[in-house]
């Protein structure tokens, strides 16, 4: 009875902060959230009929996910922002248990261990389709770095037991231009019309970008000239042409070129968006698979922001 006395208040209270403007609200509401109930309950097991706690809400633990990348927020940065702000409260529903930061790491690492993460990515692309902003003029691949802390050990020093610290597994060297990045790359496949991320792939930095192809035959593809030389799965190949010793670009080559680059630089925008606004550029976790998890949540939390842009506009 308190606790329902409790949510009634906050609620009274979340409708007068409502009409200052809430964007979470508004982000909520872009898709049916119920959907990936069936997919995660598998991930668990209630023991009440022992005298054990039922599991929390599957809702819940999913939304809380994108709230903690929405905001760039460490696992006990999103319980105390819970209990906090009113705003985080009516997205996750009011729910009647917060999820602590244990949970919260134990939700990610049944993800890990299932293939419920894939499930949920297909889910969500399934809800884009179904809004009307399916895939029509073509996509943009490219691939961001994603840094993590190298500890004490040297450039092109293998990890593991050489590494000074936990937080740097599997993480390895890269450099591109005169800067050295340490850690991993986040690949994507976004939507050339609306700028909506449609695959993810996780590798290590020091793995070419040449390597990953997100493409599907039946697809338009535009890439940087780091591809160049690698036939994608797609059945239309825009990647830029690159120079080579003794065989310099043709004038017809660098016109080609340009007009690849004005289209093939939009990929770049959620990055922008998910390292300046949701601080998604650098992680603390161990693995490649724990970074995944992390780059899928951010993918799924840009592209819910990105739908609430795309909806305005029309």
């Amino acid at each position: 009875m308190v606790d329902n006395f409790s949510t009634f208040i906050f609620r009274e209270e979340y409708e007068k902060y409502k009409k200052l403007g809430d964007t979470l609200s508004n982000i909520s509401d872009s898709i049916d959230w119920e959907r990936f109930r069936v997919i995660i309950s598998p991930l668990y097991k209630d023991n009440k009929n022992d005298g054990g706690r039922p599991h929390l809400d599957e809702i819940v633990m999913i939304k809380t996910l994108v709230l903690q990348h929405l905001y760039g927020l460490s696992d006990y940065e999103i319980e105390r922002n819970i209990y906090d702000r009113m705003s985080f409260r009516h997205f996750l529903g009011f729910p009647d248990t917060i999820p602590d930061r244990s949970t919260i790491w134990l939700f990610r690492e049944r993800l890990i261990n299932s293939n419920c993460l894939d499930l949920i990515w297909e889910e969500l692309q399934h809800q884009i389709d179904k809004l009307g902003f399916g895939i029509h003029r073509g996509v943009i691949q490219d691939a961001t770095f994603i840094t993590t802390d190298p500890g004490h050990a040297k450039k092109d020093k293998p990890r593991g037991d050489e590494a000074l610290t936990r937080r740097s597994k599997e993480g390895t060297w890269s450099k591109k231009g005169n800067n050295s990045h340490f850690g991993y790359k986040m690949h994507t496949l976004v939507d050339k019309e609306f700028m909506i991320i449609r695959e993810v792939g996780t590798s290590t930095a020091s793995l070419h970008d040449s390597q990953i192809d997100l493409t599907e035959p039946g697809q338009t593809v535009y890439r940087d000239k780091g591809y160049f030389g690698v036939k994608p799965n797609a059945s239309m190949d825009k990647t830029m042409h690159r120079a080579t010793r003794d065989h310099p670009l043709s004038c017809k080559e660098k016109r080609r070129n340009k007009a690849i680059s004005r289209i093939r630089s939009l990929g770049e925008l959620p990055y922008a968006v998910m390292k300046r606004i949701f601080k998604g550029g650098h992680v603390l976790v161990t693995t490649i698979e724990r970074v995944h998890v992390k780059n899928i949540f951010s993918c799924f939390s840009y592209n819910l922001y990105r739908l609430k842009s795309v909806q305005k506009a029309m």
